[in-house]
């Protein structure tokens, strides 16, 4: 039997393709990749699934992920792409995406320390294990741009972005102008903003569209009163100590944050300064997530169905994976405002 240096050496090439295998097999790359991929039911005869698996094996093909998935037939690994898994948020995410998926589906994770996104090279690497599907919550549209998948893919979290490919969205929009006019209306005028560094449109569109309905409900947000962090509640926390003393000169009375992770971390701070919340200063965050409940005091927060988000994504997926058209114009989940004790004093 030959060795893969003799196959070189006979001018063999050393990496076997699916476009080799369905020349071979005598059947079209698409109907390999549905062999690879498990979508054989309905559409590819049995004869055609052994003589793809029958080329396989003729060929001597080289091991590797794609290799592996071809030989198997099938692919059960769906490949869920997130920023900064340390932000609480995206364990219902994932909870949602999973019972959607099923069993018969393998969920693999790709994330990133705190702060940073995902690289398409990365995830790219990621790739050779022919996954069934891609999932990437909160991108941006250069991320989707480098990264060109060739597997089912669906966004979560990306708003703005639904022509890239199928989304599920929250209408972050929808939830910051109400947060903003919650505090309009409770009398503040002079607010700052925490943000997250991530770098992601979700994060983009909710504060775009917090600062545009305070701005056009007499509150002013100066530039120099939107900071960034991780969203880590150390972190925030530090980050408000250090921007306090300025802000509490300027006359700030509330201050808005991307994430409820975020507002932890400033009402943890708060307390250490011996602000009183709401009376001096009010709080409010994004993400609505268990804690914030049951937090001294409550935290005021626009509620993001996050269970429901990894639901519907994972759901959209499934259809695509199963060869489905799925509805043009994508999903949207509806966002609402919390109202707690962080921000419960009206302020005059």
């Amino acid at each position: 039997m030959e060795s893969a240096e003799q196959k070189q050496q006979a001018g063999r090439p050393g990496r076997i393709t699916a476009a080799m295998v369905a020349a071979r097999a005598g059947v079209s790359t698409a109907t390999v990749s549905l062999v690879a991929n498990g979508k054989t039911a309905g559409r590819v005869s049995e004869d055609n699934i052994a003589r793809v698996r029958d080329a396989i094996a003729e060929l001597g093909y080289v091991v590797d992920g794609i290799g592996s998935s071809l030989a198997k037939g099938v692919s059960s690994i769906v490949i869920l792409v997130a920023p900064d898994i340390s932000n609480p948020f995206f364990a219902k995410v994932i909870a949602g995406v999973r019972e959607s998926l099923g069993p018969q589906y393998q969920l693999l994770l790709s994330v990133t320390e705190a702060g940073e996104f995902p690289a398409a090279d990365d995830v790219r690497r990621l790739m050779s294990l022919r996954p069934a599907g891609l999932l990437v919550d909160a991108p941006n549209a250069r991320f989707i741009e480098d990264l060109a998948s060739p597997s089912p893919l669906v966004l979560l979290d990306a708003p703005g972005l639904e022509s890239y490919a199928p989304s599920v969205n929250l209408d972050v929009a929808s939830g910051a102008r109400q947060l903003a006019a919650h505090l309009a209306g409770a009398g503040h005028k002079e607010v700052a903003y925490v943000d997250s560094v991530t770098g992601t449109e979700t994060f983009a569109v909710r504060r775009a569209a917090f600062l545009e309905e305070a701005a056009a409900r007499g509150i002013n947000v100066d530039p120099e009163r939107i900071i960034s962090t991780t969203i880590d509640v150390g972190t925030a926390a530090a980050a408000f100590a250090a921007a306090w003393p300025a802000w509490q000169r300027a006359g700030v009375t509330a201050v808005a944050c991307g994430t409820d992770t975020h507002g932890y971390g400033v009402l943890q701070e708060a307390r250490v300064a011996g602000v009183r919340i709401p009376d001096e200063l009010a709080v409010a965050g994004f993400d609505d997530l268990p804690y914030s409940a049951t937090s001294n005091p409550g935290l005021t927060s626009v509620h993001l169905p996050a269970t429901a988000l990894g639901q519907k994504a994972g759901e959209q997926l499934r259809r695509l994976m199963e060869g489905k058209v799925l509805k043009p114009g994508g999903v949207t989940l509806e966002t609402s405002l919390v109202v707690r004790g962080s921000t419960a004093a009206a302020q005059g």
